[in-house]
């Protein structure tokens, strides 16, 4: 009576089908199979009774269509019986997506949503709760199985989610096939299930579900048996209470109320006369006369432009929905979401809580009141249901071998690489500069290192070299206030100012030693290497022609050796010191001016810091500084050795050769632990190397002499100087 009265309607509208009026035929099939297939043969084939509708009509003949539920129509689509007359077939609830294929059903058409778009839309539900791990349970039917295809492709195209299990339920409701698949949702890690099933199979299932009281699992219905009346009863409503389910959209018709109420058997309607009549007979307990059986003419009549009226719908519904058909033959999809509620008193209630349609570009809208959603007794929130919790950001997600692709582990990210969000396939490598933080989830820049002014050994070097530098201007004090006394004039008196300058030289070796110290910048870094090497030459040179004044010195002391002084005067002494000075200058401003040393960013000794490091430039140039050094320590070295049995009281060679001893231990060693040392620590051993060495040097050359002039003044004579020998000057 619905579509009678929807017939009406269009024909009383002038702008839906111009100059085309409908008419139609109606039978029951009594929810059989054969007897919707064998009424749509009866009227494609002319037979039906209520045929005759149009004996009378004048003008073009009929148009014939059918339409029909889900068995009948799809069987007769399906079928070649009325494929060969290309009959146009419209079902209103044909779900079935194999029926969009315009190359087999040309002429097919349907006002209800295929299961292609029920599959997505149902993706959508499980996308917007976060349900990755879901189970699906489908009829051992084309819906079914046609369904259980489109689920796997589609979660495989768009990564929403994955299958926990796929079962399909028997027709024989074979109770041990049961058990196992019920058995199986208990068990199972997932806490959705979806069913894609008719009423007939989840009676079944849910009495299995009862049996083994399996709680705790969100149902998602599809419309097959979304409102399934039979199913919301006091003994199944505690498992099923909370479902969601996809539902064919409903709503209140304008005037289909009072057309039902004004239809009465006397209108001599043949249209829907023998329904009116069946149904007032029941209603009534009564029962009309036979009416007369009057043969039906003719023909299968068939005129191609009914289908290209059905291609050329589009209206809009009173509720403000559009009505048109796409190029499979698939009207516009929308559902209605709703939600099965268990009320205090025992009565249920199916509650719209939202929609889901697909717009003209074919992407699927989806709204859901969450608030009017009332969830299971199990959940008081949305349940979740994924097979691997989310990654947290500082993490990469790791398959799972042999497992789906929702299934994994999360690895913390190495390090120098970082994930900063959820669910990261990959970490990424942070910037040079840059080092992952505790949690790897950033990049946070490195830690700097050089020897500064403000760490520990950076302080404890520092104060050493001022400290040196301190006693150096004692001792040149000392030297100063007692310039008169023996010991100050027997030290070299051909150099007068010789025990000044080696004062001053140990000053500036010592305070030469800062520039190793703090953040290298290009000025530091160019004069720390050449200011120590002048300066230790500088010293060097001094003690070497020390060493050669106390040799001539004896040896002129001998008969016939009074001529070796004349080499060794003033100027022949501070000219020789020059020279050798002279030469180390020269080495430096060569290297300065070829490969000049530069401060550096070492990123090679650790992974999470910065060394700033003095690069040499040229190695060959800095051994060839250190080996010029060498060179004159051993020189000097090897000639006090000579020098230290001389006779004398006072003898000088003595601590010239400890001092060059000390200074040649220093330095051998200060190679292997230099190269060694990785970033500032190869500073602090420079700065050690030249602290240790100028420290030898003050103790050994000025340690004695000062002992003298502060703690034994007895001594600080000529006489005494001059007891066992000649002197050494």
């Amino acid at each position: 009576m619905t579509m009678a009265f929807a017939i009406d309607e269009i024909n009383k509208n002038s702008n839906l089908l111009p100059n085309v009026t409908l008419g139609y035929s109606l039978a029951d099939n009594c929810g059989a199979l054969v007897v919707g297939f064998s009424s749509a043969l009866s009227l494609a084939s002319g037979r039906e009774e209520q045929f005759l509708l149009w004996k009378n009509c004048s003008g073009t003949p009929p148009v014939l269509g059918i339409v029909g539920d889900s068995p009948s129509t799809f069987s007769i689509a399906t079928s070649n019986v009325l494929g060969l007359y290309k009959m146009p077939i419209v079902s209103y609830f044909s779900t079935c997506s194999c029926l969009s294929d315009r190359q087999r059903f040309p002429s097919f058409f349907r006002t209800i949503p295929s299961d292609a778009f029920q599959v997505r839309a149902m993706i959508q539900i499980l996308k917007h709760f976060g349900w990755t791990w879901v189970g699906l349970l489908v009829s051992d039917d084309d819906y079914g199985l046609h369904v259980a295809r489109s689920f796997q492709s589609d979660l495989a195209q768009s990564g929403e989610g994955c299958l926990a299990y796929l079962q399909v339920l028997p027709w024989d409701s074979d109770p041990s096939e049961l058990r196992r698949i019920v058995h199986l949702i208990k068990t199972s890690t997932a806490r959705v299930v979806m069913v894609f099933a008719h009423e007939f199979h989840m009676i079944h299932l849910m009495e299995e579900v009862v049996m083994q009281n399996v709680t705790g699992r969100q149902w998602i219905a599809s419309e097959a048996w979304t409102s399934a009346a039979v199913l919301q009863t006091p003994r199944i409503m505690p498992y099923l209470s909370g479902t969601l389910g996809i539902a064919i959209r409903r709503g209140e018709i304008p005037g289909l109320r009072e057309f039902l109420l004004q239809i009465r058997p006397d209108q001599n309607d043949s249209n829907n006369y023998n329904l009116v009549r069946q149904f007032w007979e029941s209603t009534f307990q009564c029962r009309f006369d036979p009416a007369g059986s009057v043969e039906a003419e003719g023909p299968l009549f068939y005129t191609p432009p009914l289908v290209h009226y059905l291609q050329k719908v589009h209206f809009t519904t009173p509720f403000g929905d559009e009505v048109s058909f796409d190029e499979n033959g698939d009207a516009l999809p929308i559902y209605d979401i709703v939600n099965w509620l268990w009320l205090p008193d025992g009565r249920t209630k199916v509650e719209n809580v939202g929609e889901v349609k697909r717009s003209d570009s074919k992407v699927e809208e989806l709204t859901i009141d969450e608030d009017k959603i009332s969830w299971n007794f199990a959940f008081k929130e949305p349940p979740r249901s994924v097979c691997s919790e989310n990654c947290p950001p500082g993490t990469r997600m790791a398959r799972k071998k042999g497992e789906p692709v929702c299934c994994f582990d999360c690895i913390p990210c190495s390090e120098g690489k970082i994930s900063n969000k959820t669910d990261s396939m990959e970490c990424s490598s942070c910037p040079e500069d840059f080092w992952s933080g505790p949690q790897r989830d950033q990049c946070v820049p490195k830690k700097t290192e050089f020897l500064s002014y403000n760490e520990p050994l950076g302080i404890c070097l520092t104060a050493a070299s001022l400290l040196g530098t301190f006693i150096c201007a004692v001792v040149l004090g000392i030297f100063i206030h007692h310039r008169s006394t023996p010991i100050v004039r027997a030290n070299n008196s051909e150099l007068k100012i010789f025990p000044g300058l080696l004062v001053s030289l140990k000053n500036c070796v010592f305070l030469c030693s800062l520039l190793f110290i703090g953040r290298p910048r290009l000025w530091t870094c160019q004069l720390r290497h050449a200011a120590f090497g002048i300066s230790f030459v500088l010293a060097v040179s001094c003690i070497l022609v020390k060493t050669m004044v106390v040799l001539a010195v004896f040896k002129a002391s001998k008969p016939g050796g009074g001529t070796s002084l004349k080499w060794f005067g003033a100027m022949q002494q501070r000219g020789t010191v020059l020279v050798l000075t002279s030469i180390q200058a020269i080495i430096c401003t060569a290297w300065l001016v070829s490969s000049s040393p530069a401060p550096h960013k070492n990123t090679q000794y650790y992974n999470d810091k910065i060394v700033y490091e003095c690069v040499v430039g040229s190695t060959i140039a800095f051994a060839v500084l250190l080996g010029y050094i060498a060179l004159l320590a051993i020189l000097s070295f090897l000639l006090a050795f000579l020098a230290r049995n001389l006779p004398d009281n006072f003898n000088e060679a003595k601590f010239i050769t400890f001092s060059m001893l000390i200074f040649c231990a220093v330095w051998v060693a200060f190679v292997p632990a230099y190269v060694n040392s990785p970033g500032k620590y190869a500073d602090a051993v420079e700065v050690f190397a030249i602290l240790a060495s100028s420290f030898g040097l003050l103790v050994a050359l000025f340690g004695p002499k000062c002992y003298i002039i502060l703690l034994r003044p007895e001594r600080n004579t000529k006489k005494a100087i001059m007891g066992r020998g000649p002197t050494n000057s």
